[in-house]
């Protein structure tokens, strides 16, 4: 899965060059979420004072914004863009290294057809998009903890205020609380993704058949009682992907909440304006976030989980 594209000397500037590319773009966003949150603090104490100020100062803070915000937008769309051309070139360097031992196997591999056409394609753009994910989840921390850890100071709850760099601790927390009880939510979802494969193999399979073939393949008997195994299938992953969805959402609204009850207080005694309470509410988010990335691409890690582990068998069965 790894050996075709990253090393590979045909795919080498591809592989290693594309990478450098991407982090390069990654890093410039996350300096610009940086700036971003810097101008939340500054132009929400003017709206917190709104009274002492011109409405100039309105303007030029809209236009520091900009300045900020446009070249975000571009750099974003670029790396998108470019995201998806790599996944494709990862996912031809994997197609014609596969291809050319599967035609030495003189057995037949079951499924390889959807192996080949179907979850190379897949696992290699998830595996860049959830990659891509994981080091901007990084560079957001090395570039958010130490302001998460400054505005800790405006923290006046008690207990929670005596702790260095209390903000940062309780993001590590929550997160890796949420994890856990993550983890233990969806520990079936896997074993139910790779089923769910397997069924859809075998039906289209029937199908793929019954295209030169209709008089032995694609019998309306065989087709129901493939697509009643689908369903049943599908019906247990729905279940269970429905509790794990409650709690992901729950999770998620109740994390809006927290850094409003622990700088909250703050606020009303004077402690913190309202600029530090919407920096505090960014920052922390931004950390959380980084901490939660496999939390908020659970399912997605549950596919890509189930694909890999599909592709494992496919090499092992071609001998690659």
């Amino acid at each position: 899965m790894f050996r075709s594209f990253f090393r590979s000397r045909r795919w080498f500037w591809w592989a290693w060059g594309g990478a450098v590319v991407l982090l390069l773009a990654l890093y410039v966003q996350v300096e610009l979420t940086v700036k971003i949150n810097t101008w939340y603090g500054g132009f929400y104490n003017i709206l917190q004072e709104a009274t002492k100020h011109k409405v100039d100062e309105l303007w030029a803070e809209m236009m520091k914004f900009a300045y900020i915000a446009f070249p975000y937008v571009f750099i974003a769309t670029v790396t998108a863009y470019f995201t998806r051309i790599y996944a494709f070139k990862w996912r031809e360097a994997m197609t014609f290294s596969y291809v050319a031992r599967w035609q030495g196997v003189e057995e037949e591999v079951e499924g390889a057809s959807q192996r080949i056409q179907e979850d190379i394609y897949r696992f290699a753009r998830i595996f860049e998009s959830l990659g891509l994910q994981v080091v901007r989840a990084l560079m957001t921390l090395i570039a958010f903890l130490p302001i998460l850890w400054g505005l800790s100071k405006g923290v006046d709850l008690p207990y929670i205020k005596d702790i260095p760099g209390s903000l940062v601790w309780v993001a590590l927390l929550v997160s890796l609380g949420g994890l856990l009880i993550s983890w233990f939510v969806g520990i079936k979802l896997p074993g139910l993704e790779y089923n769910n494969q397997k069924v859809e193999a075998a039906f289209r399979k029937e199908l793929v058949y019954a295209e030169d073939d209709k008089i032995n393949y694609g019998k309306t008997e065989t087709l129901v009682e493939l697509f009643i195994g689908l369903k049943l299938n599908y019906n247990r992953l729905f279940l269970h992907y429905g509790y794990f969805d409650i709690w992901v959402n729950f999770f998620e609204q109740l994390m809006v909440i927290v850094p409003y009850l622990i700088m909250g207080p703050g606020l009303f005694t004077g402690l913190i304006t309202l600029g530090v309470l919407v920096q505090v509410s960014n920052a922390f988010s931004k950390v959380r976030e980084s901490f939660s990335i496999f939390i908020a691409n659970w399912t997605t890690i549950t596919e890509l989980r189930s694909i890999h582990k599909r592709l494992r068998e496919f090499e092992i069965n071609i001998g690659y």
